[in-house]
């Protein structure tokens, strides 16, 4: 039998994810910072797109009249410009003498260069590094250049809390004429600069040096940081007070001045900044009901450019395509943004009716949601859902939340009922803060103290894997010496 080849007809229908759709589905998962980007990046490449100038005010602050004591209204700025006249024409260099701070000079440099002119990152200071920091102090100390060699070798092997991951032979291999006494050496005064204890092998070994440093020399403090840093951290401590023939209070004394100490000497001069978030909508009570705004500060608004859409009938070929390609874009990027506020705010809408108890009361009473139960409230995909609320963050009554947040597990009562596990860690989190630190209070009490609140049967091991998402510690290293 043969080969041949055919036509043939065949109709079938296929979703295909065109550049516009894509653009959709990417606005839909962006945060409002994220979106504020992206806009401003579309406006600067696309000649069609325009930022909407803002709409006029029936009076500006300028010409707004300020009321005067007597009565009367005059304008803010008389009295200003009068002051600004007397304060150019006074001589204050020779005024104040041999008070004046800053020289005739050093005013001059600073007319040439005025402060609106630079940039906003020359206006701020960079955070000093720890290994700047260290190379900085070793430069000003006696350090001669073999010992700054080897300890940038030591600093370069330092991790975000300070402490030294490498042996000698790490060093060897970037020193390698370095002998192991010579390195010890210079580590043991990379030690003693500031922070104390930077540059340790182990937590022993950085409080330690903290209090040689300081002078301490009473044998029991430093057989405690030396030998029972463990029994310490397990809060082992009537065998400790019986070992060293001492009282409970001379214990916690002891304690104290443990704790005063730093474990984590480089942890101040860590790199990471803190991450703000700017919600992408308020929700505010307002008398019975709840209103909803969405958060469109700094997101510009777009129109059409009038000027390029009018010369689209002039133009023929390829500037024709390209002109009606780039409106294109332009209408469909307004359109996608309509589209994705739209959708946020009818899937806050959804949210604000499934958790109105959580709105009024607060954690405790956020119930379970799943996805699909907003998905149908509103008639949307299950996925539009999970992407505009990724990324999102709602400010509320009782604070800020990521809308990821409202969408929690169920756990049955006894009564058929269900309650979302969310508020169980809210009621945890406030059970543990609550208790008393000498006695406090064990997974198992815990659960069974939920069960008589909410009539959940609720295991103790949830309880613990409930806690330990919280970054709870459990009962034993919760509880402070009597």
């Amino acid at each position: 039998m043969g080969l041949e080849l055919r036509q043939q007809l065949k109709l079938s229908q296929q979703l295909v994810m065109t550049p516009q759709l894509q653009q959709a589905i990417k606005l839909l998962q962006l945060s409002r910072l994220e979106l504020v980007e992206t806009v401003q990046q579309e406006l600067m490449e696309n000649p069609f797109l325009e930022e909407a100038e803002p709409e006029p005010s029936d009076m500006s602050m300028e010409e707004m009249p300020v009321e005067s004591d007597t009565g009367g209204s005059e304008p803010e700025m008389a009295v200003p410009e009068k002051n600004e006249e007397f304060i150019r024409s006074a001589d204050w260099e020779n005024y104040l003498g041999e008070f004046s701070s800053v020289s005739k000079q050093a005013q001059s440099r600073e007319q040439e260069v005025p402060e609106e002119g630079l940039s906003f990152e020359a206006r701020l200071a960079s955070k000093p590094s720890l290994d700047g920091h260290l190379t900085w102090q070793m430069r000003l100390s006696n350090f001669t250049e073999r010992e700054i060699s080897i300890g940038e070798a030591v600093i370069g092997n330092l991790d975000s809390g300070g402490y030294l991951h490498a042996d000698c032979a790490d060093i060897q291999a970037v020193v390698p004429d370095a002998g192991e006494e010579e390195i010890e050496a210079v580590i043991h005064r990379i030690q003693r600069l500031d922070p104390v204890g930077v540059a340790a092998r182990s937590p022993r070994e950085c409080l330690m040096v903290q209090m040689e440093v300081l002078g301490e020399t009473d044998p029991i403090l430093l057989s405690l940081v030396r030998d029972h840093l463990e029994d310490l951290e397990k809060k082992r401590y009537k065998p400790l007070a019986r070992k060293f023939k001492i009282d409970m209070e001379e214990l916690k004394h002891y304690l104290e001045i443990i704790q005063k100490l730093d474990p984590m000497p480089g942890a101040n001069f860590s790199s990471t900044e803190p991450h703000y978030v700017s919600p992408d909508v308020f929700v505010y009570k307002y008398g019975e009901d709840f209103v909803i705004v969405l958060n469109e500060d700094g997101l510009p608004r777009l129109q059409l450019n009038s000027f390029f859409a009018d010369s689209l009938s002039s133009t023929v070929g390829k500037e024709k395509d390209y002109i009606q390609e780039k409106m294109r874009s332009a209408a469909w990027l307004m359109k996608s943004l309509y589209q994705r506020q739209r959708t946020l705010y009818k899937v806050v809408e959804s949210i604000v009716r499934f958790q109105r108890e959580f709105f009024e009361h607060g954690v405790t009473r956020l119930r379970p949601l799943i996805l699909k139960e907003v998905a149908e409230d509103i008639s949307m995909h299950e996925s539009t859902v999970s992407r505009i609320t990724t990324n999102k963050y709602v400010s509320t009554p009782h604070g800020v939340f990521e809308l990821k947040f409202f969408f929690n597990s169920a756990l049955d009562l006894e009564d058929g009922s269900q309650v979302g596990s969310e508020s169980v860690k809210a009621l945890i989190k406030k059970l543990i803060g609550e208790e008393d630190p000498k006695h406090p209070l064990s997974d198992e009490r815990i659960g069974e103290i939920l069960k008589d609140m909410l009539k959940v049967d609720i295991a103790r091991r949830t309880v613990a894997k409930y806690r330990s998402a919280m970054n709870i510690l459990s009962s034993s290293k919760r509880k402070e010496l009597l």
